[in-house]
């Protein structure tokens, strides 16, 4: 017989956790209800203190008019609220918030501190909150709030957010990742907020990553936050729609501008909120005027008349609802098409010869009497015979010197060599969306060090050969041109760390390699070849530190690069950068050597980029060490390998220079030899003429 299990009424802890999950997903979530607090208190300055990512500390200052001492023992209760009296009043509310959740929710998953002071108070008064109530500071004393000195405002601490909830603090990703999207939140409303000044820094840091001040513009605000390059190309547009009940304020990207992602700021009534009608409007409107794949810059602010907006639809206020939503967005549309359409004047257009010094190619005239309609005949000197989007048989086929077909799959090695562990690429993941300031700040340095030049020979080449283990030839049109892979390699492989950032494949070993014993062989060849610095220290107490720093950064090296290192110091997997190539595993203990002098583990930019430079030389073209003396089977398993290790060059790495590369321009010093004309096509021309 089934038991029917008994309805019972929850406990109000339970119901409170609950209702705190709703409204506070994450850090950010907190941090948007305090700062909207702020601005309804009417703050001209808001200053904002962060440490890991706001899960340990989350603490915000204002100068707004502060909280009565009598009040501040409910303030920490769910639906107590200065805002709303009674439900019709929503049909008018024109503040940020209204419901009195925000700090209670916050108190029940969070230790919260707040010390306010009133203007006409003598002193500020502190209190500490737990589960909306008013909680002693310390075990035996008064819950009471405590006079103190402080400044005409409020400040709220959060510290320990989700020390309670452990399932949702572990479901957050790195601290990093939730430090960004603070900085996102902050970066809107001291956008919309010009008159407000903003400013939000790291506990421990000195300078402040977000720092506006209260007398700029939303378009100097814009120029401080997103930059000088959206700035100086944004239209402007204020216009009301009295048949719809509201109006817009917009400052938008014209056609010059473009990115890969759109970036889009709305504020509804002065409430930031999203709305994908709106976006999705926007962007076809920009489809006609900016590249394939290209997106804007839209900061949107909509007035609409509170008793068309329902601003209860979503736990957080995300979203709202409003009447004639369609032909609003109808109307925004068209009014961003207009302007967009009366600035055709101001495009701008760049152009660049391919390399620096290359003289440019005149198109032959047409003769006497012929229609301006016939095609110019192109000389024969200026003909290219090759194409390099062609692709033969050959491509996918290797061979050895007797003509028989050698295993093409490079992932597939003799599991008798032990310089060669591996075996296999793990799963694929879902990709994440990377928004790292760090990483970001790193692949904009890349870009803007691009040679264009360059970096269209490389993309547009064809493959003629490779001529020893470090240089190849290739042609681009009508140039023939000596590279050094071996070089070029190092930063494409960097370029790739950058941009699969937190997205790499594995590459499983097919055992454990000791990190320890591959640590000491690099210190016994390096001391063999006299290129050890004298040591403070033994090599085995060296290699111990090395390990034992490697061990405790495994989730990091795990999350970010996709590097398996074990608890007990083994290394089980690297990061498959390109997909089927195998880095030289000669270079091993001097990689994971490397990791322990050259990384710079304590700055996070630095930290991704020196890491990420360690990675490139590991995994750049370097063949394998060919051994001396050794046996028939050993010169025979060296052959192979070094056989693969070409095929890799030609079959994955000039590929990838086609598809994802950006050359910087170092490549294009004079004494680097990294990219050389040997020889063109009009020259050589010339000279069989002569013959």
């Amino acid at each position: 017989m089934t038991t029917v299990p008994s309805i019972k009424r929850l406990d109000q802890a339970v119901i409170n956790r609950i209702a705190a999950g709703e409204i506070i997903q994450r850090p950010a979530n907190a941090l948007k209800e305090l700062i909207e607090n702020s601005l309804d208190a009417g703050s001209t300055q808001i200053q904002i203190l962060i440490k890991e990512g706001g899960l340990k500390l989350l603490q915000i200052q204002d100068n707004g008019h502060g909280i009565h001492k009598e009040d501040m023992g409910i303030v920490c209760e769910r639906f107590t609220t200065s805002k709303l009296k009674k439900f019709e009043d929503l049909s008018q509310i024109a503040t940020y918030g209204f419901r009195g959740e925000a700090l209670a929710s916050i108190s029940h998953i969070a230790h919260v501190t707040i010390t306010t002071k009133t203007k006409d108070a003598q002193c500020a008064f502190r209190a500490s909150y737990s589960d909306g109530k008013l909680a002693p500071p310390r075990p035996g004393a008064s819950a009471d709030p405590k006079p103190c000195a402080g400044n005409d405002g409020t400040q709220i601490t959060a510290e320990d957010l989700f020390y309670n909830v452990p399932t949702r603090r572990r479901a957050l990703k790195s601290a990093s990742d939730e430090y960004n999207r603070i900085l996102d939140v902050v970066s809107r409303y001291a956008v919309h907020n010009s008159t407000v000044s903003f400013t939000c820094r790291k506990q421990g840091s000195s300078t402040a990553d977000v720092q506006t001040s209260s007398t700029s513009n939303i378009t100097d605000t814009i120029r401080q936050i997103y930059g000088s390059s959206v700035a100086s190309e944004l239209l402007h547009v204020e216009k009301e729609f009295p048949p719809l009940d509201f109006k817009m304020n917009a400052s938008f990207s014209n056609a010059n501008y473009h990115v890969k992602r759109t970036t889009f700021l709305l504020f509804i009534n002065h409430r930031l909120v999203e709305s994908t009608n709106i976006k999705r409007a926007i962007e076809n409107v920009y489809t006609s005027l900016l590249p394939k794949g290209s997106y804007p810059f839209v900061y949107l602010s909509l007035e609409i008349s509170p008793r068309n907006v329902d601003v209860n639809v979503h736990p957080t206020k995300r979203e709202v609802h409003f009447l004639n939503e369609e032909k609003i967005v109808d109307s925004i549309a068209s009014t961003l098409q207009e302007q967009l359409e009366g600035s055709n004047f101001s495009r701008t257009f760049y152009t660049q010869t391919i390399l620096p010094g290359a003289s440019q190619i005149e198109e032959p005239s047409n003769q006497e009497g012929n229609s301006e309609s016939t095609p110019n005949k192109v000389a024969a000197y200026n003909l290219v015979r090759t194409d390099s989007r062609i692709t033969t048989l050959d491509t996918f086929i290797q061979r050895s010197e007797d003509g028989n077909e050698l295993n093409t799959d490079p992932m597939e090695v003799n599991n008798e060599s032990p310089a060669q562990p591996i075996s296999s690429q793990s799963m694929k993941k879902p990709r994440v969306d990377v928004q790292i300031t760090s990483i970001l700040n790193l692949r904009n340095a890349v870009k803007k060090s691009e040679h264009s030049g360059l970096t269209q020979v490389l993309r547009d080449h064809s493959f003629v050969g490779c001529v020893d283990d470090t240089l190849a030839l290739l042609q681009h049109e009508r140039d023939l041109y000596l590279v050094n892979y071996a070089v070029i390699s190092e930063e494409l492989f960097y370029q790739v760390v950058l941009a699969e950032f937190c997205n790499f494949g594995k590459l499983q070993l097919t055992s454990p390699v000791s990190i320890l014993e591959c640590i000491k062989v690099a210190l016994d060849v390096e001391e063999k070849e006299g290129t050890l610095s004298e040591q403070l220290q033994p090599k085995d107490t060296i290699a111990s530190i090395i390990t034992d720093m490697i061990v405790s950064r495994a989730d990091m090296l795990e999350d970010h690069f996709s590097m398996v290192v074990s608890n007990e110091g083994s290394l089980l997997a690297l990061p498959m950068l390109l997909k089927g190539y195998v880095p030289t595993m000669d270079k091993l203990p001097l990689f994971l050597l490397r990791l322990g002098t050259e990384v710079d583990w304590e700055n996070e930019e630095g930290c991704f980029d020196s890491l990420g430079r360690e990675l490139a030389i590991f995994y750049c073209a370097e063949p394998p060490v060919e051994p001396v003396d050794a046996n028939e089977t050993a010169q025979r398993q060296y052959k192979q390998e070094h056989e693969k290790y070409l095929w890799q060059v030609q079959h994955l790495i000039f590929p990838a220079l086609k598809s994802q590369f950006v050359a910087p321009t170092c490549l294009a010093k004079e004494g680097g030899d990294y990219i050389t004309r040997l020889a063109r096509l009009t020259d050589l021309y010339k000279i069989f003429e002569r013959c």
